[in-house]
């Protein structure tokens, strides 16, 4: 598909759905007005990352005291069937991160309530519900619908139907699913961040997400170093956060 047929067909979408419109109106003025925003910070967030980055391992062990190994061998079949559906997808979406780190600040927290931005695949859903369900807990997800691809059947794909019954999930920006999302559950015990790329967008999501996390729970954010907003909001507030590396990318990691 050319750049300019997907514009146009995001656009015709967009023009469909009148509870997006304040999304759209937001991505013109990304695109346009703040178009150098996603990479504010960009270089100097790459270099602090590198320099302080340590394994998923060894941050689960830090932060949480607990062995990363045996989560893929206790969801090993899971995992197996998953990975197989997110090969047959017709659409193509981002792929599983560091689904440890996710599923031990669960377990580290008995999480009851966790809220996450940004679906696609599902993968860090799946984490998540792996470690709810045991508490009959649930997740709360915000992700806008995949418009240009026609790909909203297939978010969340990967997550077993049996997990599903633990799992609430908003279809919409970030700005209309987290008010939305808070009014059903003010206080959660893990966050975790994976939607808007752009450096406003984090700062703002951030700033809500970290006032509804509980005292002792876990805030997990991915790809912080596509610019500066993490390691900002981490250095106003006075955060001692980890960094983790994977895949080589950065997600940073703390207990509030």
């Amino acid at each position: 598909m050319s750049e300019i047929v997907r514009v146009l067909k995001t656009l015709v979408a967009y023009l469909k759905r009148p509870d997006l419109y304040p999304e759209l109106g937001r991505k013109i003025v990304k695109n346009t007005i703040n178009r150098g925003n996603a990479f504010k910070g960009k270089e100097k967030t790459n270099s602090w990352a590198s320099s302080n980055a340590i394994s998923q391992k060894e941050a689960v062990s830090q932060l949480f005291g607990l062995d990363i190994n045996p989560f893929q061998s206790e969801y090993q079949e899971i995992l197996r069937t998953s990975a197989q559906k997110e090969k047959e997808c017709p659409i193509k979406m981002g792929g599983a991160g560091a689904l440890e780190l996710i599923y031990y600040a669960c377990e580290f927290t008995n999480a009851k309530n966790v809220v996450e931005t940004g679906v696609a695949y599902g993968w860090s859903s799946l984490a998540a519900l792996f470690s709810l369900e045991k508490r009959n807990g649930t997740l709360y997800s915000s992700d806008m619908p995949y418009l240009a691809q026609d790909g909203d059947q297939y978010v969340g794909y990967v997550v077993p139907e049996n997990l599903k019954k633990f799992w609430k999930l908003f279809r919409f920006a970030d700005k209309e699913s987290l008010p939305k999302i808070f009014a059903d559950q003010p206080t959660f015990d893990v966050v975790h961040y994976d939607s808007d790329k752009s450096y406003n967008g984090r700062y703002w999501a951030y700033n809500e997400l970290y006032k509804h996390l509980r005292i002792g729970g876990v805030f997990i954010s991915d790809d912080i170093g596509d610019n500066s907003a993490y390691q900002d909001f981490c250095e106003k507030n006075n955060i001692a956060t980890t960094v983790v590396e994977f895949e080589g990318k950065y997600v940073g990691v703390f207990i509030k």
